[in-house]
């Protein structure tokens, strides 16, 4: 009978120690996780400006396709509604909110895996908040193809015109207006008036601009995952919203030539190759790939 209670007593044990170390590795496991996103937000300031002046991924780019007097983007371009949306989408990734589902045994293609929310801490910023609150709320998940999509508004779907975000220039405009970058003014255009952003700190622009250039020409390294994730989104979604032409055009001939050469040197990389190699992106490369197919 003593021999039983012992073995019953030793069992129990064990049993509440096996809880204790799955708990703990729970907790380990998640304040890893906490951690990688703390990391990754860090990472992903700029390291020479200040806290006000650190731009997302749509600011930068919507700053590139601005112009400076002006104050509007030009209104032939068609592409930077939809490439906004997917700096969005690279940004929540960069900040570790949003990663692709596992390819699986038979290895999905990127742009056939569907977008899961990794972790729904706020960003601070209050669009991409809204677009990760769709995200997440979203069942079954969507793929980053149709994100774009819906969060542009581009769908015959009435039942899911819901997640498209409005007034997205205006909104990152006002951003960067409290961010002491731009300036608002009321233009008149004959038969109407309208809201403009002219640039006021020309300091922020100029230093956005030589980040690109010297990206591709000083600080040129010949290999896309050695370059920094940030810089080369930015880089790759600039094509895609069809700005990244003004970050070039100031430069010299020869510069131009070679700083264009080298873009597109990593414009005809393979995304589903890339998102295979160590440290890589893969909801980057899936965005790049929606953008390129």
């Amino acid at each position: 009978m003593t021999s039983l209670t012992q073995r019953t007593s030793g069992l129990v044990q064990r049993r509440t120690e096996a809880i204790r170390s799955a708990a703990a590795d729970k907790e380990k496991e998640s304040a890893g996780e906490e951690e990688e996103i703390r990391r990754g937000e860090e990472d992903d300031d700029d390291k020479g400006d200040s806290k006000e002046t650190r731009l997302t991924l749509m600011e930068e780019v919507l700053l590139l396709g601005l112009k400076d007097r002006e104050g509007y983007t030009s209104f032939w371009n068609d592409c930077i509604s939809s490439g906004l949306r997917g700096c969005m989408l690279v940004e929540l990734a960069l900040r570790g909110r949003l990663q692709l589902e596992p390819c699986g045994v038979r290895r999905k293609s990127l742009l056939s895996r569907k977008v899961i929310c990794k972790s729904d801490a706020p960003t601070g910023d209050v669009l991409l908040d809204e677009a990760l609150k769709h995200i997440k709320e979203t069942q079954p998940p969507e793929t980053v193809q149709s994100w774009i999509e819906l969060l542009s508004g581009e769908t015959w779907n009435p039942l899911k015109l819901h997640y498209q975000l409005r007034n997205v220039r205006e909104r990152l405009a006002k951003n960067l207006v409290e961010k002491g970058v731009l300036t608002t003014e009321k233009q008149n255009f004959l038969l109407f008036d309208m809201t403009t952003h002219p640039l006021t700190n020309s300091t922020i622009k100029q230093r956005l601009v030589k980040k690109v250039q010297d990206s591709v020409l000083e600080k040129w390294v010949n290999d896309p995952h050695r370059m920094d994730k940030r810089v080369l989104a930015l880089i790759l979604l600039a094509h895609s919203s069809d700005v990244l032409e003004n970050a070039f055009a100031p430069l010299q001939d020869e510069q131009y030539d070679l700083g264009m050469k080298r873009v597109h040197t990593l414009l005809e990389l393979e995304p589903e190759k890339e998102s295979t190699k160590p440290s890589a992106n893969e909801l980057m490369w899936a965005v790049v790939a929606a953008f390129t197919k």
